[in-house]
């Protein structure tokens, strides 16, 4: 199913993709036919219900289908787009997570490297990324999320599965302006090995992320939400991205270094991750297709729209707009 969240005749819906439509199921996934109910019901709902929820749904499409039950439809040029889940607990993006990247990397980690979003960064389909002047350089980082289905902590890799709920397009928006502006080159302070009353500085650099990763808008996201049961190997999907018309670079998902089973068990043995929760995989798209690179199209100076497309979940864009 692919499962969307947006805003149409003056309300928030949850909706299925259904011949080419949106189709409105807010009522079958709050169990009434209320109005008030139905306002308030979100995709963190659906996924939160978990299976009889979803059997609900399942029903009311079936209800849909025979002509048991109407449902109010609307086109997708037609609606305002969220984000999919817009008030997820949290955002989990994992760096510099593809292999085409090991040649650029002098040292690192031997495990999952993860920073995180806030919500408040979410923009959905269609939407504008904001950019400003002090934001400097502004490029795009296409990637493919997977949303959390329930409660996580300390799982195995193989069970990893059991907990997504599906996947999604995030273009993880990235200003390296700002980083360098909130890079530190310091002398931390460390305890000595000979003399544990005694210190030592040691040089250091380390880069905070709450601007150039987590600036409003900078999480783009959708259109949709597609179930995990549509996509049989996430590890097979090819991801392009393209500007303005032009094809920036296309690479697969199979690249991507570390896979679902190893960043779930990773994740979930420091985070227990909820429902609703996103896990962006990493930027899949480092490898050049016709000289192009991600790191060269800065929005701030060129603006948009950006596309990113990721086979079997759809195409998500987004345009740019100076604030």
């Amino acid at each position: 199913m692919k499962l969307a969240s947006f805003r149409a005749a003056g309300r928030n819906r949850i909706g299925i993709l259904a011949e080419g439509r949106l189709v409105d199921i807010s009522a079958a996934i709050s169990g009434v036919d209320g109005a008030p109910d139905r306002d308030r019901c979100t995709m963190l709902d659906l996924i939160e219900g978990g299976e009889q929820t979803r059997e609900r749904v399942q029903r009311f499409l079936e209800s849909l289908s025979s002509g048991a039950v109407r449902a109010e439809r609307f086109a997708p040029d037609e609606v305002l787009w969220h984000p999919p889940v817009r008030r997820p607990s949290k955002i989990c993006c994992l760096a510099l997570n593809n292999s085409a990247n090991a040649e650029r990397i002098i040292q690192g980690p031997s495990h999952p490297a993860m920073f995180m979003k806030p919500a408040s960064a979410l923009l959905g389909h269609g939407g504008a990324i904001e950019c400003r002047a002090e934001y400097g350089r502004t490029h795009p980082e296409p990637e493919l999320a997977l949303i959390i289905g329930a409660t996580a902590k300390n799982i195995r890799e193989h069970d990893a599965y059991d907990y997504v709920f599906g996947y999604t397009i995030h273009n993880d928006i990235t200003s390296p302006t700002m980083r360098g502006e909130d890079t530190f080159h310091y002398r931390a302070i460390h305890p000595r090995a000979d003399d544990p009353k005694a210190v030592q500085l040691v040089d250091t650099w380390v880069s905070y992320p709450g601007r150039y990763k987590c600036s409003d808008t900078f999480a783009c996201m959708g259109p949709w939400l597609v179930t995990q049961d549509e996509i049989p190997d996430p590890h097979d999907l090819s991801v392009r991205c393209v500007h303005q018309g032009t094809l920036i670079t296309a690479d697969s998902t199979a690249n991507l270094f570390y896979k679902v089973p190893q960043v779930l068990a990773f994740l979930s043995h420091y985070l227990t991750l909820w429902a609703g929760d996103i896990v962006s995989l990493g930027t899949a798209l480092q490898k050049s297709a016709g000289g192009g690179a991600v790191q060269n199209v800065d929005l701030n100076r060129f603006g948009g729209p950006i596309e990113v497309s990721i086979e079997r979940l759809g195409t998500l864009s987004n345009s740019v707009a100076w604030v």
